[in-house]
């Protein structure tokens, strides 16, 4: 398994979420981002999870809830590439990816996309 502290990753994270366009920054709502050491148990391969509302859903009772969560995993990243450039490239894609699922964008589509 590559090793890497978690404030390298964690800056990795931040780098990833700075490289999103501001006016998309600018509509994400009520959305926190977490690193995380491990996923679930169910789904030990896990690089991210998006938890909440994404905001195509929301509506008028959207008020007063808890902030969506994105959840970043390190342990799987970490366990999956070769070098620190593959840790890199992974974070930016799961970043991007979870974010997508913020804005109602679904798996499908995002493997469309490539950046499944």
């Amino acid at each position: 398994m590559l090793e890497m502290t978690r404030e390298a990753f964690e800056e990795l994270v931040s780098d990833a979420l700075d490289t999103i366009p501001p006016e998309l920054t600018r509509i994400m709502d009520n959305v926190a981002v977490f690193v995380e050491d491990e996923p679930p148990a169910d789904d030990p391969e896990l690089l991210g999870l998006y938890e909440g509302t994404p905001l195509t859903e929301r509506g008028e009772w959207y008020a007063g809830v808890l902030p969506d969560r994105i959840s970043i995993y390190m342990g799987p990243t970490l366990r999956m590439c070769e070098d620190a450039d593959d840790v890199v490239h992974e974070v930016a894609v799961t970043v991007v990816h979870e974010i997508a699922h913020h804005f109602g964008i679904d798996d499908e589509r995002l493997h469309e996309l490539g950046w499944g």
